[in-house]
Formats: C-alpha cells, sequence, structure tokens
C-alpha cells in the first residue's frame, strides 16, 4: 500500500501520468472516493499518459466512455448513478475487464463484489479544499 499527496488536480493528473506507465492490458483500476476526490483527474492523467486522443471526462450521465488512440484503450465507468447490481451487470463488465485495454471505474465501492480479485483499488481522500491522499491497495 502507498499513499501520494496531491496538492492540486494538476498534481493528481500527473500522478495518474505516472500510473499510466505501469499498465497493461486487462488491468482494471478500481476508483473509490467522495464527490470531487479526484477520481476523474486521476483518469485524465491516465489516458493522456496512455497517449490517448480523446480527453477524458466523467462519464456520470452515460456510464461509460471509451477512450483510444493511446498504447492501450481506456474503459472509463462511473457506478456512481447505477441503481443496483444488475444494471451494472447489464454493461457487460467482463468484456471490458478480461479485454485488451485498461478498466478504470468510478464509485467501484458501490458494488465491490463485479470487481474482479486482482483489480488495483485505489482510494481518494478529501484532505482539505486543494490537497488529496491517493491510496494505492
Amino acid at each position: 500500500m502507498a499513499t501520494f499527496i496531491s496538492n492540486s488536480a494538476a498534481e493528481t493528473e500527473s500522478f495518474g501520468r505516472q500510473f499510466a506507465e505501469k499498465v497493461k492490458p486487462g488491468d482494471v483500476l478500481a476508483l473509490a472516493g467522495g464527490l470531487g476526490s479526484g477520481k476523474t483527474q486521476f483518469v485524465k492523467g491516465l489516458a493522456s499518459g496512455l497517449g490517448s486522443t480523446t480527453p477524458a471526462t466523467s462519464p456520470t450521465f452515460t456510464l461509460i466512455h471509451e477512450y483510444s488512440g493511446g498504447r492501450l484503450p481506456i474503459y472509463h465507468f462511473d457506478f456512481f448513478r447505477l441503481e443496483n447490481r444488475p444494471s451494472a451487470e447489464r454493461l457487460g463488465l467482463d468484456d471490458y475487464f478480461f479485454g485488451d485495454g485498461v478498466s478504470a471505474i468510478e464509485w467501484a465501492d458501490r458494488f465491490p463484489d463485479l470487481i474482479p480479485e486482482n483489480a488495483c483499488w485505489i482510494s481518494f481522500e478529501t484532505k482539505s479544499e486543494t490537497q488529496r491522499a491517493i491510496t494505492t491497495k
């Protein structure tokens, strides 16, 4: 377990860019943390670090965004608005999780039993208006 202290949105994105250097096909990143804690900023950096040609945005209302054009495709999920487990299952998660890209799931802790055992859990904690603690497990 390691914790990174971010003092700005730019630092959170930079952390995501650095994290991108380590990911490989089939990796699942389970992101947990409150509203505004930095999950989407991290994914913006991850997409940038993988060379995506599409800037990352929050998939809150569409549930999933796909970013391609880089070293690996990114499948960016948001479980915040999913009402129940069947709603999540209808997304066809296994096709993404066991595919050729990296899956990043915001609000993964809403349905932790749907997250593969080998997933990397990353928690985002708001420490102050600008400071975040990002912990990887």
